[in-house]
């Protein structure tokens, strides 16, 4: 690990089962805007195979041709999913390798994207109802309350797997660099007491009740597990490290 880089959840670009039909990936270091500073951040997507076979991809990472081949030998990409405003980057490559697949849209994700120049096409929008093309499978709904950002939040039923992207950060200290390891403190997202970002935390002031209605429906979907966009993710005790995470909403 070099002075400035977060250790990388190796073996990265590489399909790791969670559960039967379930996979994550870990990816490289991305650099993103936090507390005024443009800091790096390791990143992780989620692959479903559905009954059909085919894969539904949340948060799509780089893509490499290891990772590919590896995706295309366990069936066709059709859905791409943008899970917020800040993760959607690798989309466009994607749709590009993968013509027959439909990319979803988060809310703001348009205009983000917009703002920062960057080429991404979206298909279809994504709303607190499941659509046909996945709803055997796969429950959502709409975090709401935030004044800057939305996420959709997923919940894989077989597996009983949710699934979320920034609403809980969870870095590992000895894999933080020195030079970011007070400030991971000072947002409250340090294993094993990861939760959401202080910064993010804040946009909810005076909005918390519509986040505890988002939250609720976390709670009934009784969650096993918990996969992170960051850091290091929850493999068991989901409920449980579900209400610990989540108590700043009061």
């Amino acid at each position: 690990m070099t002075q400035t880089d977060f250790a990388l959840y190796e073996p990265i670009d590489t399909l790791k089962p969670v559960d039967e039909n379930i996979w994550i990936a870990d990816g490289p270091i991305v650099k993103m805007a936090m507390y005024g500073r443009s800091i790096p951040f390791p990143t992780r997507m989620t692959l479903v195979r559905l009954p059909n076979g085919d894969l539904w991809c949340h948060s799509p990472i780089a893509m490499t041709e290891g990772l590919k081949a590896q995706i295309d030998a366990i069936g066709p990409v059709r859905y791409l999913i943008s899970p917020n405003k800040i993760h959607y980057a690798h989309i466009d490559r994607w749709a590009k390798l993968y013509p027959e697949a439909t990319a979803w849209a988060s809310g703001g994700v348009r205009e983000r994207a917009a703002q920062q120049q960057i080429e991404v096409r979206f298909d279809a929008d994504l709303t607190d109802e499941a659509p046909p093309e996945w709803q055997d499978d796969l429950d959502q709904v709409i975090f709401r309350g935030s004044r800057f950002m939305e996420e959709v939040v997923f919940f894989h039923r077989p597996s009983r797997t949710l699934i979320l992207t920034d609403l809980i950060e969870n870095f590992e200290l000895h894999k933080v660099p020195d030079s970011y390891k007070l400030l991971v403190r000072l947002g409250g997202i340090v294993d094993p007491d990861g939760k959401t970002p202080f910064d993010l935390r804040v946009t909810f002031l005076g909005r918390k009740d519509l986040a505890r209605q988002g939250f609720k429906q976390m709670l009934a979907w009784e969650p096993d597990k918990i996969i992170l966009a960051h850091g290091r993710w929850y493999d068991r005790n989901g409920l449980a490290e579900l209400r610990r995470a989540f108590r700043w909403l009061g």
